[in-house]
């Protein structure tokens, strides 16, 4: 899935569009029918995060947020916050990757990830994992 994690201070009447993509991961991460599939999760416009956090607290979005209002703090507890999401962490992986729209890394970040799927899933139907 694709969320922009610059999207955590604008509100509609009564919501967060940063809380509507938590609950729509949440829907999609924890379906029956995906219990078992890892999710590649994209946390874009990275750039506009790291220039909005110092101007627009996180504690709009998280008033629990305790941490500072810099972008690797923040950046890392957002994406916790959607990883604590995933109720089969057993069974199912999520590998978070922060992008901007001119990222050139997404290409070799999703390969890696497939690569690692694959392996453990092999690894698992030998019994080796």
């Amino acid at each position: 899935g694709k969320i922009e994690i610059a999207s955590y201070d604008p509100f509609k009447i009564g919501e967060n569009r940063m809380h509507e993509s938590m609950k729509l991961f949440d829907s999609i991460c924890n379906n029956k029918w995906f219990t078992e599939t890892s999710i590649i999760l994209f946390l874009n416009k990275k750039d506009l995060f790291e220039e909005k956090i110092t101007r627009s607290p996180l504690t709009i979005c998280f008033p629990e947020y305790s941490g500072a209002n810099k972008y690797d703090e923040a950046a890392s507890y957002i994406q916790t916050k959607f990883e604590e999401l995933n109720k089969k962490k057993n069974t199912k992986e999520i590998y978070t990757h922060f992008t901007c729209a001119t990222d050139t890394k997404n290409v070799q970040f999703v390969f890696d990830a497939v690569t690692d799927v694959i392996i453990k899933n092999n690894l698992k139907d030998c019994g080796l994992f």
